[in-house]
């Protein structure tokens, strides 16, 4: 089954290291089956995620072919290689851009996991770019996680409480 990728951006108050709350816009990737779902996976992990007030600023498809997660990595890499192939048609060679992402602590653990994880891979490839990307976390779909009903604040005549959606 093919995965896609959606890059979500969500704004809200952060504790940073030295205890001040400061508003920040984070980026997350999740796997999803349209907008929709992405939106109600983004929502319900950010209401386990955060205290307070959140908005989804932004959610778009993303480029992403695969994510390699790690135990241990503190950084998600942004890998992108270039693939050879021949079109025999032409008889030209033909490259192919693919972005893979890579959890790491440092470059050069990122490059080696990436060829770890590419390993299997018969056709020749160049590593054209390697970066710290500014993805935040990535929530992968897992089969048969049922996703939290989201809690929206409606006000409802004469009850004045949250209401299911």
């Amino acid at each position: 089954m093919m995965q896609t990728w959606f890059e979500c951006k969500v704004k809200y108050q952060k504790v940073d290291d030295n205890g001040k709350e400061r508003m920040v816009t984070e980026n997350f990737l999740l796997d999803a089956v349209s907008f929709t779902d992405a939106e109600a996976r983004i929502i319900a992990m950010m209401q386990t995620m955060v205290r307070g007030e959140f908005t989804v600023t932004d959610i778009r498809k993303s480029k992403v072919a695969e994510v390699f997660p790690y135990e241990a990595g503190e950084w998600w890499y942004r890998c992108t290689i270039n693939l050879v192939a021949i079109d025999e048609e032409a008889g030209k060679e033909k490259k192919l851009r693919t972005i893979y992402l890579v959890q790491a602590d440092e470059v050069r653990e990122a490059l080696d996991r990436l060829e770890e994880s590419l390993s299997f891979l018969i056709v020749p490839y160049v590593v054209s770019s390697l970066a710290v990307s500014t993805i935040a976390d990535v929530f992968p779909y897992v089969p048969g996680e049922q996703i939290p009903p989201v809690r929206m604040p409606f006000a409802t005549p004469g009850l004045g409480e949250e209401e299911e959606i």
